[in-house]
């Protein structure tokens, strides 16, 4: 049986710094960047910002997708967050996994 993925954008707000990363439990990471338990990028600029986020049914396809993504010009991440939350609102509260 495959392992679901997610990958997700965090942000120290509003166009601010952006990490991506990809994770098969997105609640509990997310927590851990909102609350900077892991000694990381997102601590280090303040990402703590759940802004954008997308499922997968196997964690290789997640895995894949962050790869492409990392390829990615700053402007295509920002389109992909304002596209589905144009005020950049935390989605942390709203995850319902």
């Amino acid at each position: 049986m495959n392992k679901p993925g997610y990958i997700c954008l965090m942000a120290s707000g509003r166009n601010g710094t952006t990490y991506l990363g990809v994770t098969s439990d997105l609640l509990t990471r997310a927590w851990q960047h909102r609350n900077e338990v892991i000694d990381s990028f997102s601590k280090k600029y303040g990402c703590m910002r759940l802004v954008w986020y997308e499922a997968f049914d196997d964690i290789q396809q997640a895995r894949q997708r962050e790869l492409q993504m990392k390829k990615w010009k700053r402007a295509w991440k920002v389109e992909l967050i304002e596209r589905d939350n144009p005020q950049w609102l935390d989605l942390f509260d709203r995850l319902s996994l």
